[in-house]
């Protein structure tokens, strides 16, 4: 691909004259933000202004084959397609313009048009749901009980009114996806927004599913199948990446997309997202002094929306097994939960982007199950896959499902909480952040729960036949022993520093077992099981 620039980022110096007002928000801002505004005493200011429409169209009207690519209200940015330098220079001289950046080379297909948001409209927020049975997590069960979230989910907090807004890549072939349909007939998806213009070049069908597969690990509801970390709550996709090339521009169209999360009234975003370079625009590559959270548009605008009331969770990057090795941005931003991602088993991906950020924060903020997660292609197809982008959701999903068990909290205090349950809250490191968060121990410290166990083993699945996963969040069980109706010891298996542990049960009868399972400091947790 051609370097020369032909995309530009146009920073604004005001905001003067703006038709827009705080008196009346609703013409910015849905019903909904303005609730949360006004819950959590979070001001409304300048700041939310859109873009001036005169200055917009002032520029816009300069030559005819100027396009509109992308706006940021918080940035006070308009990003362009302009393919004629002098006009540039035209632009740059203009009073109300501060200065203009290249962020892209495009080559734009003849009828390129930046694509227009779709309507939302508010849900009722912060309903509880009764569950009637149990919940049969199928084979995404470790992805949910590495984190105690099964337990979150058993008190009645499935997401249910929350709204999360998902930012990434494609959605392909995600309306043939049943959990997808379910949503539209529940009322639950509230819009599908495309940022991305309609550039020339060719899109692999990997980078096109990639919003599809990220989305089914929080929203999936196949009982005995996949249940995802937040199968009740509602859905927003937002389409801010290009997988044809990597350029500066896809900032621009992260800080749009969360803009859009903002005004709609998302509670949490997912985006399993990340900039460490940019090979197609080379002279915009980041250094790893820029992985501040203050140089990128990205960035500054994800440490907005977490100020503006949403939790955000960002995905660390899959860059620590390659000479990068950092986190990425928007991941360095300040007050998210950066993610980074781990096996079933607790220990670290090599893959999982490292911190700290170059201004000396923990990052990642904490670590989530990212190796051979499950998640749902087109057609209901159930597979694996791995990545940061995959751990992300499973712990957007989970905090969601806090928010609603504890709505009295803020979206600052809400990923304050998760924080301090990580298993290494007391001595963060580059790799886990403040480490893997126990959700329910979240919970219960919080709403004065006083029979919570951190030593409690679940057993899954129950009634097993061939294998039978133990999860402690705890990771400090040593010796496993199981024990028949006679008091009999049947199989004992010694282990160390997993928070999921798999003993073989094929040689066992079929019958009804005691386990007992002993930590490192000699303390005891009993669990049972049938084996068929």
């Amino acid at each position: 691909m051609a370097q020369t620039a032909n995309c530009y980022r146009i920073y604004l110096n005001n905001k003067d004259n703006s038709p827009y007002s705080i008196d009346n928000p609703l013409e910015y801002l849905s019903q909904r933000a303005i609730d949360k505004r006004t819950r959590f005493n979070i001001p409304i200011t300048e700041q939310d202004f859109p873009v001036n429409p005169e200055y917009k169209q002032h520029i816009l009207s300069l030559e005819f084959q100027i396009k509109l690519l992308s706006v940021s209200k918080w940035m006070n940015t308009m990003t362009v397609y302009c393919p004629d330098s002098s006009v540039v220079d035209e632009i740059e001289r203009l009073a109300f313009v501060d200065s203009v950046l290249p962020v892209a080379s495009y080559s734009f297909n003849s009828k390129s048009e930046r694509v227009d948001r779709e309507e939302w409209a508010p849900i009722v927020r912060n309903t509880y749901s009764v569950l009637e049975d149990e919940i049969d997590y199928g084979d995404g069960w470790g992805q949910i009980a590495i984190h105690n979230g099964h337990r979150l989910h058993e008190e009645g907090f499935r997401g249910d009114g929350m709204l999360i807004a998902v930012l990434d890549g494609g959605y392909y072939g995600i309306e043939s996806c049943t959990f997808y349909q379910t949503l539209v007939d529940e009322g639950r998806m509230l819009g599908r927004y495309v940022l991305v213009p309609d550039v020339a070049e060719e899109v692999s069908l990997w980078n096109e599913v990639h919003g599809t597969n990220v989305t089914s690990v929080m929203a999936a509801n196949a009982n005995g199948e996949l249940v995802g970390t937040a199968p009740m709550a509602s859905y927003a996709l937002i389409h801010t990446e290009w997988g044809g090339s990597e350029q500066l521009i896809e900032e621009d169209f992260w800080a749009n997309g969360a803009e859009i999360a903002d005004s709609i009234g998302a509670d949490v975003i997912n985006s399993s997202l990340g900039y460490s370079s940019f090979p197609d625009f080379p002279e915009a590559n980041i250094t790893y002094e820029e992985i501040d959270g203050r140089n990128s548009i990205a960035s500054r605008c994800a440490t907005i929306l977490g100020e503006k009331g949403v939790i955000v969770c960002i995905a660390a990057g899959n860059d620590g097994d390659k000479d990068w090795y950092y986190i990425g941005r928007p991941a360095d931003a300040f007050d998210i939960l950066c993610v980074g991602a781990c096996q079933t088993d607790s220990v670290i991906a090599e893959f999982s982007s490292r911190g700290y950020t170059y201004d000396g924060r923990v990052k990642p903020d904490i670590t989530s199950m990212g190796v051979s997660t499950y998640c749902y292609y087109p057609n209901d197809y159930l597979y694996t896959s791995n990545g940061t982008s995959l751990a992300c959701p499973v712990a957007a999903g989970l905090s969601a499902c806090l928010w609603q068990a504890m709505p009295e909290y803020s979206a600052s205090q809400i990923m304050q909480i998760i924080r301090e349950s990580g298993h290494l809250y007391h001595n963060p490191n580059p790799e886990y952040g403040y480490g893997i968060p126990d959700f329910y121990k979240a919970y219960a410290d919080h709403v004065g729960v006083d029979y919570y166990n951190p030593l409690e083993i679940s057993a899954y699945p129950n009634p097993a036949t061939e294998k039978l996963q133990l999860t402690n969040f705890e990771g400090n069980i040593r010796t496993i022993r199981i024990y028949n109706t006679a008091g009999q010891l049947v199989l004992q298996q010694v282990t160390s520093d997993k928070a999921m542990i798999e003993i073989s049960i094929n040689n066992l009868p079929k019958g009804f077992y005691v386990g007992l399972a002993t930590t490192t400091n000699q303390q005891n947790a009993s669990f049972k099981f049938v084996k068929n």
